[in-house]
């Protein structure tokens, strides 16, 4: 999945475009709640070293949310790595090149929910 293709996903699922919130970075994308403002996702172009790869290439990356139970379900062989840059325990980065779409549209779906207004996300469980 490209950039623009995850950026795309976000608009048209969740009616989010993102923000260009980092003084003269007009790259790194942040995506928010509309209600709440949280973050469910950032954007960033990072070396594949970073994440123990023997290559300078830089590429698109996105860090998401995700519930703690749901760590170790997924792993490199999925493009999926512990947070680049963000809290470990709750965090994790996906190498957009890598990960098959499928994988990025759920653990996307999985860190909108997650940073949901709590409010909002009881009364969608009642």
């Amino acid at each position: 999945m490209t950039k623009q293709e995850f950026l795309e996903y976000c608009l048209n699922t969740y009616g989010t475009s993102p923000d260009y919130p980092f003084d003269e970075d007009f790259e790194t994308a942040v995506l928010r709640h509309t209600d709440n403002r949280k973050w469910y996702a950032i954007v960033m172009r990072v070396s594949r070293r970073k994440f123990g790869q023997d290559s300078d290439e830089v590429i698109d990356v996105v860090n998401l949310k995700l519930p703690t139970e749901m760590f170790g379900s997924f792993g490199a062989a999925d493009g999926v790595y512990p947070a680049y840059h963000m809290n470990k325990l709750h965090w994790i980065s996906v190498l957009l090149p890598d990960a098959p779409e499928d994988v990025v549209q759920f653990l996307i779906n999985v860190s909108f929910e997650a940073t949901k207004d709590k409010r909002k996300r009881q009364k969608a469980t009642e």
